[in-house]
C-alpha cells in the first residue's frame, strides 16, 4: 500500500504529519489530528465535569435565596397555600445547608439531618404544582416520579429503585450531583396498606414498597438501573448513596378526614354530640392531621418515621379557584391570551365567564386542575375556527361558554366520574 504523499501539513499539537495519521483537521492557525482531537475532547469533558462538581460543592451561604424569597418564588406561580409553601421553602433552605455543611470541613460533632416531608391535601390543590415550582429555581437536580406504579422486585410493574433513574436522568447520570438532588414522589397514599393488621398475603404494590422505600428515605447506597431495571437485565448497576437526597411526598389521602374526626372524637357531618365544640368542618380537618392519622390510613410507622415534616394544603374556595384563573404567571387565561396573540387575535373575556367556570369547578369538585379541562372545553371550537377567521378580536361571552360546555357534553361526563 502507497504512503499518502506529505504535503507539509502537521499536526499542531503532536508535529505528526498528514502521511502519520488518519485525518488531519485544517483550520485558521494551523491543523490538528483525529487523536488529538478525540484527547482534546475527553480532557473537556473531564474538565466540565469537575467544574460542575466543584460549583456543587461550593455552595455560597451569602448567595443562597432564603425561606422567604423561596416562598415570594412559589406566590408567582401558586395560589394559596401559605402554610405548605413555608415547609417547603424551610425543608429546600435547609437542604442547602446540609451541602453546605458536608463541605465546609468544620467537623464539630453536629450532623444536620435531612428532613424529609410529607404533603397531604386533595386533588387539584397544588401539590404536584408546588414540586415543579421549585424545580424551577433550583440548583440541585430536581425529578417527580410517581408512586403508583412500583411494586415489589419480580411483579409486574417498576421496581423502588427506578426512582433514581429518572433524578440520575436529571443531571445527565451525574452521580455527584445526584446525591445532592431532590426527588418529589407523588401519589404516596396509593400504597398504603390494605388493612390496620400487617398483611398475612402478598401486597405487592402497598406494605411491600413501603418497606422498600425504608432505606431510600434514611439513607443508604442503593445500585440504580440507568435504563430501568427489568428490560434490561445484563445493564451496568450506578451505586448511589441516598444519605443527602431529599424526598418531598405528597397525596391525596381520600377519606382521612374519618380517621382525624374518629381521633379527635368528632362526626364529620356534625350530628349527635351536642358539643359545638366537636363540629369540626369536613374542609377543616386536614388541619389537625397528624402522623398517627396516616398510620390508620395505612402508612407504616417505620415510613412515618422517615417523613417528619408534615403539612397540609387546604381546599380551594371560590376566591381562590377565581385568582388561580388570572394571577399565576402561567395563568390559564394569560396562556390564551399569548395563544390568540400570536394569530393576531385579541382575546376579551367577560368577568361572567371567569365565574362561570369556577363554579362548575366546585359543582363538579375538580379543584384546580378542573378550571383547565372546563377552560379547555370552552375554548377549543374557539382555537379551531378564529386563526384562520382572519378576526382580530374574539369576546368571549358566558352565554358561549354554557352552549360550548353543554354540546360537548362535559356535565354528564363529570357527574360521571
Amino acid at each position: 500500500m502507497a504512503k499518502k504523499k506529505d504535503n507539509g501539513l502537521h499536526c499542531s499539537f503532536c508535529g505528526r504529519g498528514e502521511y502519520e495519521v488518519s485525518l488531519l483537521l485544517p483550520g485558521i492557525e494551523g491543523c490538528i489530528c483525529d487523536e488529538c482531537a478525540e484527547r482534546a475532547n475527553e480532557v473537556a469533558k473531564e474538565y466540565l465535569a469537575k467544574a460542575n462538581h466543584a460549583m456543587m460543592e461550593d455552595i455560597d451561604m451569602a448567595t443562597l435565596p432564603k425561606p422567604n424569597e423561596i416562598k415570594e418564588f412559589l406566590d408567582q406561580y401558586v395560589i394559596g397555600q401559605e402554610t405548605a409553601k413555608r415547609y417547603l421553602s424551610v425543608a429546600v433552605y435547609n437542604h442547602y445547608k446540609r451541602l453546605a455543611q458536608h463541605n465546609d470541613g468544620n467537623d464539630d460533632g453536629v450532623d444536620i439531618e435531612k428532613s424529609n416531608i410529607i404533603i397531604v391535601g386533595p386533588t387539584g390543590t397544588g401539590k404536584t404544582l408546588l414540586a415543579k415550582t421549585i424545580a424551577k429555581m433550583l440548583k440541585v437536580p430536581f425529578a417527580i416520579v410517581d408512586a403508583t406504579v412500583l411494586t415489589e422486585a419480580g411483579y409486574v410493574g417498576e421496581d423502588i429503585e427506578s426512582l433514581l433513574t429518572r433524578l440520575l436522568a436529571a443531571c445527565d447520570y451525574n452521580v455527584e450531583e445526584a446525591q445532592r438532588g431532590i426527588v418529589f414522589i407523588d401519589e404516596i397514599d396509593k400504597i398504603a396498606r390494605k388493612g390496620d393488621n400487617p398483611s398475612i398475603t402478598r401486597d405487592v404494590s402497598g406494605e411491600g414498597v413501603q418497606q422498600g422505600l425504608l432505606k431510600l428515605l434514611e439513607g443508604s447506597v442503593v445500585n440504580v438501573p440507568p435504563q430501568g431495571g427489568r428490560k434490561h437485565p445484563e445493564q451496568k448497576m450506578i451505586a448511589v448513596d441516598t444519605k443527602n437526597i431529599l424526598f418531598i411526598c405528597g397525596g391525596a389521602f381520600e377519606g382521612i378526614e374519618r380517621k382525624i374526626a374518629q381521633r379527635l372524637n368528632t362526626h364529620v357531618v356534625g350530628y349527635g354530640a351536642g358539643n359545638h365544640i366537636s363540629r369540626l368542618d369536613r374542609e377543616k380537618l386536614l388541619h389537625f392531621v397528624a402522623p398517627q392519622d396516616l398510620r390508620s390510613y395505612g402508612l407504616i410507622p417505620e415510613i412515618i418515621g422517615r417523613l417528619p415534616i408534615l403539612t397540609n394544603l387546604e381546599p380551594l374556595d371560590r376566591d381562590a379557584l377565581r385568582r388561580i384563573l388570572t394571577e399565576p404567571k402561567n395563568a390559564i387565561i394569560k396562556q390564551y391570551h399569548k395563544l390568540l396573540e400570536m394569530d393576531g387575535v385579541e382575546l376579551v373575556i367577560d368577568d361572567e365567564v371567569l365565574d362561570y367556570v369556577v363554579d362548575k369547578s366546585i359543582e363538579f369538585k375538580l379543584g384546580a386542575r378542573g378550571l383547565r379541562s372546563i377552560f379547555e372545553t370552552i375554548m377549543i371550537d374557539v382555537m379551531y375556527q378564529v386563526p384562520a377567521s382572519g378576526e382580530k378580536q374574539f369576546r368571549l361571552t358566558r352565554d358561549y361558554a354554557a352552549q360550548q360546555l353543554e354540546k360537548s357534553n362535559f356535565e354528564m361526563l363529570a357527574q360521571a366520574q
